[in-house]
């Protein structure tokens, strides 16, 4: 008595003047019970039905995030973007139901559980305590009543904070059952759902919200489909999009060229701490937006991409920790893409392992292995060796018709040598036995510039050449 009351559906406020329980004054009245209340002018023909509330609320809301369960008699699929019979407190109207959530509000409640029993266990008698009973540091979050259209807790819908922070997992629809990455599976598990209302209604936070197909047939099918607890307010318009919702995105590619063997001094293991790749992207894709991305072998070792690797697609792949790789093992890129990312930008979750040192097992600055070859010239013997390569193309401008002064080969170095140092050195054709001097080096893939002063035919394309080792 006395106390003020809100009408929210009038937008009104009144003072409470009397109340009445089966003809008998009382003052005051708590959420269950049957009273009479008399409120200053006020028409009564203004309300018939509606709802009484304490001032502030209850508000009119036209969206809303809930935690929801489905009703086992249901017998139909539940579908997001579907439209279901949403009945709260006294009102039910059309609303457009999205689900999603399922394996986070597993994990969730599952914390919450795992927290409380170790609280429960930690936990030790009070000898002060009158009757001997023992008092525990956690006895659970308090119940909140459901403030109306019935009780969310006896419906057995958890208490559970929204994050729109947290990321989720985008879903297509409600699922039946989840699969744990322990092997075990959970029926009919609680998901989040956002709801919006075709007509707004006058709801309070932690209700309980019904779902509902009542223009489905009642003698062959259960019409209630879910039930939930009313989270909070949800505003379609503006918050939508800061929803996280992603999807898991997985390509790879192969490892086509391993890098130094190393023996890792923890526990001597031969590993590579480079290696080179390719098949993952295409000659034409820039590289620039893959750069340090995390790449995954089949047995878990997570390496970053370090840069192309020449121009047709190829690129290299830093392996802190090392990796036991051969040629011919996949590497993996696994990467989560926002639904409501403008930018689709690729995000990953996972991290590079710290990095762990090791012992090169060849000499970084030893000369690619080499074939020898005598030659007897003037009766004496030639003790030179040669590391043999391929010209691939012709470089520049035609000094005569099919002659040019300088070509590219490939062969003669890997990615990892200065081929700067090397300028000046003996170049021959092995068929014709032209001779050239290596010019300078040719793109990242170890590739040189060789010129021949006196020029060689366009038709060597394909030769055989060989560097002179002194």
């Amino acid at each position: 008595v006395n106390d003020i009351i809100e009408f929210p559906t009038l937008a009104m406020q009144k003072k409470i003047k009397s109340m009445q329980m089966f003809r008998r004054k009382v003052t005051e009245i708590k959420q269950g019970d049957r009273a009479g209340i008399c409120v200053s002018n006020l028409d009564p023909k203004l309300l018939e039905r509606g709802v009484a509330a304490t001032p502030n609320s209850v508000r009119l809301i036209s969206g809303a995030i809930a935690v929801v369960k489905k009703i086992v008699y249901f017998k139909g699929s539940l579908g997001s973007g579907a439209k279901f019979h949403i009945s709260v407190g006294h009102t039910t109207v059309m609303g457009t139901v999205t689900f999603w959530g399922a394996k986070e509000v597993h994990e969730r409640l599952k914390s919450i559980n795992e927290k409380g029993s170790e609280e429960q266990t930690d936990s030790k008698p009070d000898s002060s305590q009158k009757g001997g009973k023992s008092k525990t540091k956690n006895e659970g979050p308090e119940l909140k009543s459901s403030s109306l259209g019935g009780n969310a807790d006896i419906a057995g819908l958890p208490h559970l904070n929204f994050d729109i922070e947290e990321d989720f997992i985008q879903q297509d629809d409600y699922l039946e059952k989840i699969d744990l990455d322990d092997g075990t599976t959970v029926e009919n598990p609680l998901h989040w759902a956002m709801i919006d209302f075709q007509t707004p209604v006058y709801c309070p936070v932690d209700s309980l919200i019904i779902g509902s197909r009542l223009d489905s047939d009642v003698q062959s099918n259960c019409r209630l489909a879910f039930a939930g607890r009313l989270v909070q307010k949800f505003d379609l318009q503006n918050d939508v999009t800061k929803l996280k919702l992603y999807t898991r995105k997985e390509k790879y590619g192969i490892i086509c060229r391993l890098g130094d063997p190393f023996k890792r001094n923890d526990d001597g293991k031969i590993v590579r701490y480079e290696v080179y790749g390719n098949d993952l992207f295409k000659k034409e894709t820039s590289m620039v937006q893959f750069i340090g991305l995390h790449l995954e072998t089949d047995r878990g070792e997570i390496g970053v991409i370090h840069s192309p690797f020449g121009n047709s697609g190829k690129f290299k792949v830093n392996f802190p920790a090392g990796v036991e790789a051969r040629n011919g093992d996949k590497l993996y890129l696994r990467f989560k893409r926002y639904i409501n990312d403008s930018e689709k930008k690729i995000r990953q979750d996972s991290q590079l392992p710290e990095e762990r040192c090791g012992t090169r097992l060849d000499d970084r600055d030893k000369k690619p292995k080499t074939k020898s070859k005598k030659k007897k010239q003037n009766g004496g013997a030639n003790t030179n060796s040669y590391i043999e390569g391929k010209i691939v193309s012709m470089k520049g401008d035609p000094i005569a018709d099919g002659i040019f002064n300088m070509v590219v080969v490939e062969g003669f170095f890997t990615p990892d040598v200065n081929v700067r140092e090397k300028i000046g050195e003996k170049v021959r054709v092995g068929t014709s036995g032209e001779e050239g001097s290596i010019a300078g080096p040719f793109g990242k893939a170890g590739k040189c510039k060789v010129t021949f002063p006196e020029g060689v035919s366009e038709k060597l394309v394909g030769s055989k050449v060989q560097l002179i080792v002194q």
